[in-house]
């Protein structure tokens, strides 16, 4: 009787399979359905389905030829015309994205991470396309740049919003604007404005939230800043070594400010998990003199390597003037959170992999591919919830 253990024991797997199939199967089914009503025609609902199905599924690549095979279509084109041609709101899709999230993953701890990445170009048509830094190369290269608005809470983290970064040189060049696609309304907008437009809409939507955070990109940008602090939005975002605040009476480099702090100053904190733990710092702050809201105040915040101490990094942030050091260190961490969800949506749904050139392209596919990725951490959640309840249960059976 020896040989019935494993028999029963395969049988369960495969059950335990298509148990997780099937589930797979509905959430994506109930997930097309929420955005059904902004494809007016049922072709349009049938392909984008599809579309979702394909992105999810481990192609190499998710480019035109490849999703096509995928869906059992000779060529690209039914994809390229999804994308391109047919008449659907992507808009009202990212704002369903919006509240996919926040229905799945918001919490009152909840952090807006503004970030950018960028996308590596050939030539010279794709929309946007520029020789420009790009943090994906770590260097100038021809890329597109998008700016991406990502809700990280306690529950799990996943994009909520983007924008196409269009350069001065495309913003004012009427010729490459008609070709791409750029609607006429579209003006040059500094990445920092990119990020206020996302962040209004997550207000205007009553995103929960606590705090909002981002690189330097937006930490140096003094008009954003001011616009959150009227908004009595809190916010850590890092600045640059030579920025400038006002301190005893005259304007300091924020870096000159710590040069001379005695060790005792110092506190080591954990911002956050990483691969091989907690990432342990050093941190000091020191509350700035400007005048704010009645119980909010600003602080100057910065953070030193524990191996490196020359390596250092600065913040400014805004607040409940009762806030924690422990609170400020654990927004500051969380941005580290979104580039490994631009990993995960390149590497897992093609979010990169795209072979259009217009705007209105472009925008759908990004679209569907922050849906496809929420999708994939909403689904992580359930299944860690699904398994902690069923450690519990054994143990509390034993």
């Amino acid at each position: 009787m020896a040989g019935i253990a494993p028999i029963e024991d395969t049988e369960t797997q495969a059950e335990q399979e298509r148990k997780e199939v099937a589930g797979w199967q509905a959430g994506l089914t109930a997930l097309h359905a929420r955005i059904a009503a902004r494809f007016g025609r049922a072709e349009v609902r049938e392909r984008v389905g599809h579309y979702l199905a394909a992105l999810l599924a481990p192609l190499e690549r998710k480019n035109g030829w490849q999703m096509a095979e995928e869906l059992g279509e000779a060529g690209p084109r039914g994809v390229q015309r999804l994308l391109s041609g047919a008449h659907w709101d992507a808009e009202g899709v990212r704002d369903d994205l919006r509240a996919y999230v926040v229905e799945h993953l918001g919490a009152p701890d909840g952090v807006l991470v503004i970030d950018e990445t960028g996308f590596l170009k050939k030539g010279t048509k794709s929309v946007g396309v520029a020789r420009q830094y790009s943090g994906t190369a770590g260097k100038v290269e021809n890329s597109q740049v998008g700016v991406f608005l990502a809700y990280a809470s306690a529950r799990g983290r996943a994009f909520l919003d983007r924008a196409l970064y269009l350069p001065k040189e495309w913003a004012t060049d009427a010729a490459r604007r008609a070709e791409a696609g750029v609607p006429p309304g579209v003006r040059f907008a500094t990445k920092g404005q990119l990020a206020k437009a996302m962040l209004a809409r997550a207000f205007a939507a009553e995103v929960p939230v606590a705090w909002v955070t981002g690189d330097e990109v937006y930490g140096n940008d003094g008009r954003l800043r001011r616009w959150l602090e009227e908004q009595r939005r809190p916010y850590v975002l890092a600045v640059s070594r030579d920025h400038r605040v006002w301190q005893h009476g005259r304007q300091e480099r924020i870096d000159r400010l710590v040069a001379d702090l005695p060790t005792a100053a110092w506190v080591t904190l954990p911002a956050g998990d990483g691969s091989q733990g907690p990432r342990l710092y050093d941190w000091v702050w020191g509350r700035l003199p400007y005048v704010t809201a009645p119980g909010m105040a600003q602080w100057v915040v910065v953070r030193r390597s524990l191996s490196d101490p020359a390596e250092l990094a600065y913040y400014r942030a805004y607040g409940p003037e009762d806030t924690p050091l422990e609170a400020v260190v654990r927004v500051a961490g969380t941005r580290w959170i979104v580039e490994e969800s631009f990993e995960r949506a390149k590497g897992e749904v093609g979010l990169d992999e795209y072979e259009v050139r217009r705007w209105e392209a472009w925008y759908r596919h990004i679209t569907l591919a922050l849906l496809a990725h929420a999708y994939l951490e909403v689904t992580r959640l359930h299944a860690a919830t699904a398994e902690e309840a069923g450690k519990k249960g054994t143990l509390e059976r034993t």
